[in-house]
């Protein structure tokens, strides 16, 4: 599944030739993804500029002059690929379930093999009230997100740390993968209480300052790789490197794995505690 950074990337791909731009045409090859389409999709699309385009966690939300929002979630499998300006478009491949033509000049197609994506339109009282979009914690790379603000909303938990960042409550958007990595730059054991990084008022402990560095400095990098490394398991510390060497200096440790939450956490025990 695509996280944050992969959703981050195809955000900054997508933007110099959708943001500003009229919707001139669309193509709804399907009645569905994971969900119908909303009524009228298309017409409401229709001649539609998009005023602004931002991610929230690991949903692309599109404002249009309509004033609704159109909403997409890449899902399992889902991506958008980018025919530039100047360019000639493919012929729609199988999984090409909606294509965006821009008056930019751009192709815009969402693909999803598995088809767990999600594509709708939102008013603005219905997307202050999404329940999810509306639940959901500071973004990880913005200035909100701060030591303050985890150890607040981790004081008191007992439950395990990795379990408690992956709580869109928390902190949004960052997924599994990431996670792992930022526990393990930040040296703190993915099964520690999350409570620990927080003293009894609620105040920062340091590793909460370290846990925080680490978040935005994995996930800072994990952007500028962009696209075509995503899932490249050389790029990672420690996710999906079960029973290979810890990659920190003088360490000697061996990567472990676990579940937790019905998922792989990754982790050296030697050195994060």
């Amino acid at each position: 599944m695509p996280e944050l950074p992969e959703v981050e990337a195809v955000r900054l791909e997508l933007d110099p030739v959708f943001t500003r731009y009229r919707i001139d045409d669309v193509e709804v090859r399907r009645a569905d993804l994971r969900d119908r389409f909303p009524r009228r999709f298309r017409a409401r699309l229709f001649g539609q500029t998009v005023e602004a385009f931002r991610r929230r966690a690991k949903y692309l939300l599109a404002t249009l002059t309509s004033d609704e929002t159109l909403v997409m979630h890449l899902g399992m499998s889902g991506w958008l690929n980018v025919s530039p300006p100047g360019t000639d478009a493919p012929e729609p491949a199988k999984h090409d379930h909606v294509i965006f033509h821009m008056s930019s000049g751009a192709v815009i197609a969402f693909n999803d093999p598995r088809r767990f994506g999600l594509m709708t339109l939102l008013t603005p009282t219905r997307l202050a009230s999404h329940p999810v979009l509306s639940t959901l914690g500071p973004e990880p790379l913005s200035d909100d997100f701060d030591a303050a603000a985890l150890a607040r909303a981790c004081r008191g938990r007992k439950t395990p740390l990795k379990i408690a960042l992956l709580d869109q409550r928390i902190v949004a958007g960052l997924g599994n993968i990431y996670a792992a990595e930022a526990l393990h730059v930040a040296a703190l054991s993915p099964m520690r209480a999350a409570g620990t990084i927080a003293r009894v008022t609620g105040e920062p402990r340091e590793s909460a300052y370290r846990l925080v560095d680490a978040i935005k400095q994995v996930l800072t990098r994990a952007v500028a790789r962009q696209i075509s490394e995503r899932y490249r398991s050389d790029r990672f510390r420690v996710y999906d490197r079960e029973s290979e060497p810890c990659l920190r200096p003088d360490c000697g440790g061996t990567i472990r794995r676990r579940t937790q939450g019905g998922r792989s956490t990754f982790y050296c025990p030697r050195c994060q505690r």
